[in-house]
């Protein structure tokens, strides 16, 4: 099984000829052809998007969970707060308003 990789122009921009996969001289497994519009090579997995090794995304990894963690912290941390000051707010006032002495009454009514 082999496959063929058209000419494309590399970032560049320059023309990089087409070749079949697996290359001579390459891993003899990799015999689809992968990549995008400006880099093509040959892969062992036809849904393969990155000529790279994988271990670099494990630290992207660390560091999105270390960066959300640290947000989740801030927004508890936030919540937290305001349910205090909401808490404090309520607890603090007064039960009932101060009877100022006066009666009220309607317009027009004697007593």
């Amino acid at each position: 099984m082999s496959a063929e990789c058209s000419s494309y122009l590399n970032a560049d921009k320059v023309l990089v000829s087409g070749f079949s996969c697996p290359r001579a001289g390459g891993d003899a497994r990799a015999v689809f052809c992968c990549g995008f519009q400006d880099v093509k090579y040959c892969c062992d997995d036809p849904h393969s998007f990155f000529p790279y090794e994988h271990s670099y995304m494990w630290w992207l990894s660390v560091g999105a969970l270390v960066g959300l963690s640290i947000a989740a912290v801030v927004l508890f941390a936030f919540i937290i707060t305001v349910c205090v000051l909401c808490y404090l707010f309520i607890s603090t006032k007064p039960g009932n308003k101060l009877d100022t002495g006066l009666s009220l009454q309607m317009a027009g009514t004697t007593c």
